[in-house]
This record gives structure tokens, sequence and C-alpha cells, in this order.
């Protein structure tokens, strides 16, 4: 054992960790691209962006170099009473990149926060309004939003928060019409989620302050996809019905579907969106909740209550601001999308073969996410497969965490074609490790 492994083992608590039965984790100590180098100088392939972050890779020069000269100039500043050039700056890109006039940046810290905003803000603005009845949220099934209470209330049929439940909020949940490759009955599946949801809005009219949605991909309810049309066709019945729609695109945003947001792809402009994760390519804590016009302005008032009066300390920190800036800069500069185009084709082409190889179920490409389940059952978060597999994977050289029983990868774009054919063989072999997976060939 290390002397770093050691001082992990005595100070160090990790989220998702079970420290009485898990290995212990290799110690990173440098990274460049889509590798990882451990402390003995091992490479390990980060197949899914360091929890879906690193969209652009690890320690990236044109994001080193935006940072670097970032700390010169200003290292922070309180964002209430004051503001700063890369604030101002990354809120105009943002608001320019947006659908619609979602043209109004509320700066925080992380995922959850964001989301607790948007929930926040959803409820005042209908107190501003004077329709004070309006405190009811709608949520898909198995849905997650992050961590906080309102994010885990949002999100309380994901399962992860059961020792939780007298703490939450209650939320009235609709069915998500999950799909993939095959799917012979996902219009059947959209029909009853639409019934469910118009019955749920009938049955509530002027109680419902706002639906909250993952749109177009679940990511830790097992990386389940839904079609545009079915996001459409909820959102335009949501926003018909006069209720606020909030996209939770913290895991989705910067590419994840394909295009820089999935409301883009999906042709519809959210009431609220938030972001992080992607937003800054994991190099500093950042999320913004972005707003219409329409709602920013129900806040205006000469009375100040009528404010949003919600803070954070490192709002809009100018060294987060300045990374996301460029970050975001890089996408036209570089071409990112048409990198993504070339990855989603890599991973279909794999899938395809794979199939061939091994009995899996429920195979799904979308953009530069890829997934496919190893058993008919979602499985439990941490269960037996996955965590052989997960530490499996990780001797080989891949950072990947199956979800129950979903194996996915969500590479940052950087990757390399050599890298991913790494990935896709490694994968071959795992799975021929597994007992209980019989091979079709």
């Amino acid at each position: 054992m290390s002397n770093m492994i050691a001082e992990d083992r005595r100070y160090c608590w990790h989220p998702m960790t079970q420290h009485k039965t898990e290995p212990d984790p290799p110690v990173i100590v440098s990274a460049s691209g889509a590798s990882l180098y451990d402390e003995n100088g091992n490479e390990i392939l980060d197949m899914i962006s360091s929890w879906w972050t690193c969209v652009h890779g690890h320690s990236n020069p044109e994001i080193n170099n935006a940072l670097k000269a970032q700390v010169d100039k200003l290292e922070h500043v309180m964002f209430a009473g004051f503001t700063h050039p890369p604030a101002i700056n990354l809120a105009k890109k943002l608001a320019h990149a947006l659908p619609g006039s979602l043209n109004r940046v509320f700066y925080s810290d992380n995922g959850s926060t964001a989301i607790e905003i948007a929930l926040k803000i959803a409820y005042q603005y209908w107190r501003n309004k004077g329709e004070t009845k309006r405190t009811k949220f709608i949520a898909f099934e198995k849905a997650y939003h992050g961590e906080t209470v309102g994010a885990m209330s949002v999100g309380k049929s994901c399962g992860f928060f059961k020792d939780f439940g007298d703490l939450l909020f209650d939320v009235d949940t609709i069915p998500y019409a999950e799909t993939w490759e095959g799917d012979h009955d996902i219009e059947a599946k959209e029909k009853y989620a639409l019934e469910k949801i118009k019955k749920i809005i009938e049955d509530n009219k002027n109680h419902v302050a706002a639906l909250i949605v993952e749109p177009l991909m679940q990511g830790a309810a097992g990386i389940r996809f839904s079609r545009p049309q079915f996001m459409k066709a909820v959102t335009d019945l949501t926003q018909e019905n006069g209720i606020l729609v909030i996209y939770d695109e913290v895991a989705v945003g910067f590419g994840r579907t394909g295009t820089l947001f999935a409301c883009e792809k999906i042709g519809v402009v959210p009431d609220l969106i938030c972001l992080s994760k992607g937003l800054t390519s994991g190099y500093l804590p950042l999320s913004v909740t972005v707003a219409t016009d329409s709602v920013y302005d129900v806040f205006l008032s000469d009375d100040p209550n009528r404010a949003f009066l919600h803070s954070h300390t490192f709002t809009a920190n100018p060294l987060a601001c300045a990374v996301a800036l460029k970050s975001l800069e890089m996408f036209e500069d570089n071409n990112i999308l048409q990198t993504i185009e070339h990855i989603e084709k890599r991973h279909i082409e794999f899938l395809n073969d794979l199939k061939t190889q091994y009995k899996i179920y429920m195979p799904r490409v979308m953009g530069p996410v890829m997934a496919f389940n190893i058993a008919k059952e979602d499985g439990n978060y941490k269960n037996n497969i996955g965590e052989f597999l997960r530490n499996w994977f990780l001797k080989k050289g891949l950072n990947i965490r199956p979800l129950g029983n979903t194996i996915y990868l969500m590479p940052p774009y950087c990757i390399t074609d050599e890298q991913l054919t790494r990935a896709y063989n490694l994968i071959r072999e795992g799975l021929s490790q597994i007992e209980d997976i019989s091979k079709v060939a």
C-alpha cells in the first residue's frame, strides 16, 4: 500500500462508496487528453469523462491558457453588487447559443444547485403573479436531478433517496417512454405516457408550478433514451396548459445528444434550463440556470421581496467563467459537433458488431453516448456484475462505471480512433468474463 493510499484511507470520505467493502482507488497524479495516469505511471482511459464533465479532455492547452490568463487578472469577487467581464461574456455567449429568449443567466456552483434554483424560481414565479396555489411539481419516473433536498424531491423515484423520504416534498411522477434500437413498442409507450400527463394536468388545474425533465436521456437511471418527438409533445402539452417547463441539461448539455443542447434537437424552448458538468469541461465547479425573458420579467418590481433572493458565495467565480467561455468557444473553433458525429458512427459500428458476438439488450447510441444492457432487468446501481466489470475494466486501464446492468461510454471529444478501438476490444474481453452472458455466435 502506498503512503498516499494509506492517508486516503485515514482521511477521505469518497462519494458513492462503501468504504468497508470497496477496493482502494487509484491515485491519479496527472492527466492529458482522454488519459489519466496513476502514481505508478499506469494509463487509464477516461471513457466516461470523469462523471460526464471533461468534454474536451484533461489538461487541455487552450483551456489551461485561458485559466492562467484569468488568474493574473481576477480570482474572485462577490457577484452581489459587483460584476466582471468573464461572467458578462459567458452569459452573453450562452444566451446567443441557446434557442429563443433563454437570455437570463443565474450562476451557481453545481448541477444540484442549478436545479434547486430552477425549482425556487418556478415556485416564486407564480407567487409573484399572485397564483399562490401553484405549488406542485411533476417529474418523470426514475428521474435523477441532484442531491439537495429540492432536487432529491423531484428525483425521489430514482431509488437513491429512500432514507430521506420524510424530508422531501410530494411530486407527481409520470411514465418515461424509454426506447432503444429495435424497440417496437415505443409508440404505445409514448401514447400511454402522454395520456398520464394529460390526466395529471387535468386533475390539478391551476396547482402545478412546473414540469422538470431530463431531455432525451435519463443519466443516473441507466442512460435511458427517449425520442425527440416524445419530448416535444410533452413540452408542448405542458406549456399549452400554462405550466412552466424546466429542462435539466446538466448531463446532456454541451454535445451529449449530438447537438449543443438537447432542446435544439427537440425543437422547443423550455422556460428554464439548467447546465453544469460540461460547462467548464470539468475544470472548476460552475453551473447556470437560464430563464426566458418572460420568466425574468415577473421578478422585476419596486418591492425588493419580489426579487429572487438566492445566493452562493462563489457565484460567477471569474476563473470558472473564463474556463467555461473558452470551452464554449472551442465548440465553434474546433468543429466539435463534427467530431461528435464521428464518435457516434464508431459507436454504432461497434454495437452492430457486438450484437453478433454477445447477447446484449437494448443497444442505443445518441451522439457520443453509447449504452447497452447485459440483462433484461435494470439491476441495482451497485450490483455484483456491474461492480465486477467496473473493477475488471479499471485493472485493464479503463474508467467505465456500469449503472446497474447498463454498460455505457461517454468519452471526451478528444478521444482518438486508436483509444476507442482499445476500449471496444476491452469491453468485448470484459463481457467474456461474465458467466451468465451466453454467446450468440
